[in-house]
């Protein structure tokens, strides 16, 4: 796996970080869950790991998300990273949501808060979260237990689901696509335009492409491999190349952007 030293990220903002999350609740996290046993039991038996997965560094982690210390801190570290406040920004995507879906699935779901806050909006969905880390979906499913939220969490591969055609009612992905090559969202979003159901709807919550084309700053500062290729293309492209109509991308703060499409009714 690739590894930038002296970067950014380890000389300055590791360290920041360290000092204000609370070390003492992220032990006692830790301790609460025994890693090995449950990341093996989330795994899916002989899952063939993509190379862009297993080749790179995430937000400067060796090892990237293939480790229990990069589930632990993930939510603390995204409450300071996305600006306002991480609930106003996730929030985007529920307010976004048309109709009352009874089918949703949540691509990249990380360690669950988007897809939490789907069930609690929509508690008679059936919602499944589906993501590459079986460390970062058993992070997701014990927030979901302590929530009493009944979630199933799923380790497979976003562009690859194995669903049927038009199960679901709405797809969602959200700081899914700048860390992944452009070949592989696209790939996903003609996957989730597949999942769809006619008339179902894909939202996407993402870095905002136009503000991190200005700003290659920001693009060195977590250490995303593959976010300059994400903030040179086009969501609304991608999402009209995938076969969706009614594309809207709307700013979300000046860091972040909501992107929504249509599957057509055919007639």
């Amino acid at each position: 796996m690739a590894t930038k030293q002296h970067t950014i990220w380890e000389k300055f903002l590791q360290p920041l970080f360290g000092l204000i999350i609370d070390r003492e609740e992220l032990k006692k996290l830790s301790d609460n869950i025994d890693w090995d046993t449950e990341s093996d039991r989330m795994s899916s038996p002989e899952f063939v790991y993509p190379e862009y997965y297993l080749s790179q560094n995430f937000h400067g982690v060796e090892g990237g998300y293939l480790t229990s210390g990069a589930a632990v801190t993930y939510d603390p570290v995204t409450q300071y990273v996305l600006a306002p406040s991480e609930s106003w920004n996730r929030e985007a995507v529920i307010k976004a949501v048309k109709g009352n879906p009874r089918k949703i699935i949540d691509l990249g779901c990380g360690t669950g808060s988007t897809t939490i806050m789907l069930k609690q909006a929509f508690p008679n969905a059936e919602i499944v979260g589906l993501d590459l880390s079986p460390q970062m979906l058993v992070m997701a499913e014990y927030k979901a237990q302590q929530a009493g939220l009944n979630i199933q969490w799923l380790h497979r591969l976003a562009e690859a689901t194995n669903f049927a055609d038009g199960e679901f009612d709405l797809v969602t992905a959200s700081l899914l696509f700048h860390e992944t090559p452009t070949d592989i969202a696209q790939a996903i979003l003609k996957e989730g335009y597949r999942l769809l159901s006619p008339g179902g709807q894909v939202i996407i919550f993402d870095g905002n492409q136009k503000v991190l084309r200005q700003t290659p700053w920001l693009t060195e500062i977590f250490e995303e491999p593959y976010i300059n290729d994400y903030a040179a293309g086009s969501l609304d492209a991608w999402l009209g190349a995938a076969g969706f109509t009614k594309v809207l991308t709307e700013d979300v703060w000046w860091t972040n952007q909501l992107s929504t499409g249509v599957k057509s009714v055919s007639i």
